[in-house]
């Protein structure tokens, strides 16, 4: 299977590094990290002219139609500078109403806002008892039609607080459904907090707010599972990125820290070491693209298996990255003046976010076709 990139998607990378180079350097991330917004109108709108929200948007609703592979593309190149503002959260919530609308009216309407950077939306995946179950839903909507009223809980909403328009699941008759609720809705309380790696979250709380139902052919428990692996899937392609940075500044400061008179980058232990790192980091490399290659599989399971086969040897890279990163920066590695501290947070809450190494562990387990061998 050939994983290059086409000429387009390396131009398309090649031009977004190069403006997070020289715009989005470590103090300047800083920066807005240490702001009351906690996110840059500045940059998403730079974000906007250089055809990102626009990418995953379908070309009938004024996108171009971007797949896996090329969400892929500019999901490494984020990662690999840390980037804070919403475009994870919004790039799903576009794949949820992909997914569960109908693609005319309000939902062409939301669509077209998201994809000139005038709309950012966020999906509401988890409640505060459910940890990663995606269908331990409390909240209820009542209503007929495609108006509603929602009551609940959502908890750990990401970018939730900087969404001009959240996606809910909720329980309607005792099925799962997906609504729309525009920020400011009558009886919606958002409480915004940040995560230990610089990332904006927030809970949600609604008491019969006012809710659009997502009626598209695909918009209930089945719809959720697959927005929540697209999301998977673009956390893994962020990791990947992550990754690479981490490696790239744990040589760089090898190279410049002396022990016994000599860089320690010359030590063959801590040179074996880095090795393995980048081994790691080229393991998840290879699992994430095949799993961006299989997320559009006809067969459920086969894309099931992928996204968490790719969750949980990302996870596991991220962990063995950042703990042997942190080592060879000694004391300096868990710090906030260098970068990979902050990379190391982000790929801890990568690795616990839309299910962990073993959650993935158990879901690719459970799915058809795993053989457990006789001992």
């Amino acid at each position: 299977m050939d994983f290059t990139f086409n000429d387009e998607q390396q131009q398309f990378a090649d031009a977004l590094r190069r403006y997070l180079e020289k715009s989005y350097a470590f103090e300047a991330r800083q920066e807005i990290v240490r702001s009351e917004a906690g996110v840059s109108d500045a940059h998403w709108a730079a974000f906007t002219e250089l055809g990102l929200t626009a990418l995953p948007v379908p070309e009938a609703q004024g996108g171009f139609s971007g797949g896996p592979i090329d969400m892929l593309v500019v999901m490494q190149e984020l990662g690999r500078a840390l980037v804070i503002e919403p475009y994870w959260a919004t790039a799903v919530g576009i794949e949820a109403l992909r997914i569960a609308g109908t693609g005319e009216d309000e939902d062409a309407a939301l669509l077209e806002r998201a994809a000139q950077g005038e709309c950012k939306l966020a999906v509401a995946f988890h409640e505060p008892h459910a940890r990663y179950d995606l269908f331990e839903i409390a909240a209820i909507a009542s209503g007929q039609g495609e108006q509603h009223t929602l009551s609940g809980t959502k908890s750990v909403v990401l970018h939730g607080a900087q969404a001009d328009h959240w996606i809910v699941p909720a329980r309607l008759d005792g099925e799962i459904a997906l609504f729309v609720v525009a920020r400011g809705a009558a009886g919606a309380k958002v409480t915004e907090y940040r995560t230990i790696d610089g990332q904006r979250a927030a809970t949600l709380e609604f008491n019969g707010t006012p809710a659009r139902r997502l009626t598209g052919k695909h918009a209930g428990a089945a719809a959720l599972e697959q927005i929540a692996d697209y999301g998977t899937l673009l956390l893994c392609a962020e990791a990947i990125g992550a990754l690479d940075a981490l490696n790239h500044a744990t040589v760089e400061y090898t190279k410049t820290r002396q022990q016994f008179g000599q860089p320690i980058a010359r030590f063959q232990a801590l040179q074996h070491r880095m090795v393995e790192m980048l081994i790691h980091a080229e393991q998840a490399r290879s699992i994430t693209y095949l799993a961006a290659m299989r997320y559009a599989s006809e067969d459920v399971d086969e894309r099931r298996r992928a996204i968490s086969a790719a969750k949980v040897r990302v996870g596991q890279a991220a962990r063995f990255v950042g703990q042997q990163a942190v080592q060879l920066h000694g004391g300096m590695g868990v710090t906030n003046e260098v970068a990979a501290a902050h990379l190391f947070k982000r790929l801890a809450i990568i690795e616990t976010t839309l299910g962990d190494v073993d959650h993935h562990l158990a879901r690719f387990a459970a799915l058809p076709g795993f053989a457990v061998a006789d001992v």
